[in-house]
């Protein structure tokens, strides 16, 4: 569950994959292949170049025409993400 958190780092790892990490330590991988069909501004997304130049801004990511990810959103993905790639010992002893 998201609380407030801050991600502290980036990485691009090819295609539209990104590693992120967040300040309590929660940390996967997310998929915004999707992202670049929301709407203009996301439209540079397509390219590598421009994809790659992903940074930080503010406690999330953020590339240089501005746009930005929530880090609700990507919290969440990393979270599911987690949740899809966990085996099923680990699911059960929640």
């Amino acid at each position: 569950m998201w609380n407030f958190n801050e991600v502290k780092s980036v990485a691009w790892r090819g295609g539209r994959i990104l590693h992120v990490e967040f300040d309590d330590g929660l940390c996967g991988e997310v998929d915004l292949s999707g992202f670049a069909e929301k709407g203009p501004m996301f439209a540079p997304m397509r390219e590598d170049a421009f994809f790659c130049a992903v940074r930080l801004a503010n406690g999330t990511i953020a590339w240089p025409n501005g746009v930005d990810i929530a880090p609700e959103t990507l919290y969440e993905m990393v979270e599911t993400s987690a949740r899809r790639s966990a085996p099923a010992s680990v699911e059960a002893g929640r």
